[in-house]
């Protein structure tokens, strides 16, 4: 992501700010800015949070602290600058800056569509931005991706989750067979005594049939063989 940062040095000051604040918020806002320019964040956040004591309705500080909060990682508090500094303002260059910075800042969040309306509306008032262009197509891009991996992880999350219910069903299929079988140990011993008594008692009557069969043999071997 390309990141663009415009610093303004203020040069129109509210008229009914009396000359001393003007020239203070001047003043700080130039040491700020050369505090910024060194890459000294934390001291130009406090340039220009002196700017902003002196001018509370000061554009030019409230977005240069926006900026000196984004390079300090401090997201929420350089969005709320930023929003401050886009108040109704007839300069739409300054304006279009502004935008630009917050979809920045949407973009650091992974908030990508949001920051792609941010970076619209910097177009709008900059069409020839040419790094807001470039900005706006990677956001689209990147949100593009976090759909696709967001589905993905949906379908997972789903297949997990009937892979998870058929493992608890077979758990509680298994737990079920095992109170079963713990609470019928009686029954269940009858139940194979039953089946060795009748197993006995079938081969009994298999044998006896066999005896009876065996003298019905002899009886009728004892008739053919009598002499008359």
């Amino acid at each position: 992501m390309k990141r663009v940062f415009y610093v303004f040095l203020s040069c129109l000051i509210a008229l009914s700010t009396p000359a001393f604040s003007q020239k203070e918020v001047r003043k700080e806002l130039k040491k700020g800015n050369k505090e910024y320019k060194q890459e000294k964040y934390t001291e130009a956040e406090i340039k220009y949070r002196k700017a902003l004591e002196a001018n509370a309705r000061s554009k030019d500080a409230a977005y240069n602290l926006g900026n000196s909060l984004y390079k300090q990682s401090k997201f929420p508090e350089a969005m709320q600058q930023y929003q401050a500094a886009l108040a109704p303002e007839e300069d739409k260059n300054f304006a279009a800056a502004d935008w630009h910075n917050m979809g920045n800042v949407f973009m650091s969040n992974k908030d990508y569509q949001k920051s792609i309306e941010a970076y619209k509306q910097s177009l709008r008032l900059n069409p020839s931005d040419d790094e807001t262009r470039y900005n706006l197509a990677l956001a689209q891009k990147l949100l593009e991706n976090q759909q696709q991996q967001n589905d993905q992880n949906q379908d997972k999350q789903e297949q997990n989750k009937d892979e998870q219910q058929k493992q608890d069903q077979q758990q509680q299929q298994d737990k079920q067979d095992q109170q079963q079988q713990q609470q019928n140990p009686n029954e269940m011993q009858k139940e194979n005594a039953e089946q060795i008594l009748n197993a006995m008692m079938q081969n009994e009557r298999n044998t006896q049939e066999k005896v009876k069969a065996e003298q019905i043999r002899q009886l009728k071997q004892r008739k053919t063989d009598k002499n008359w």
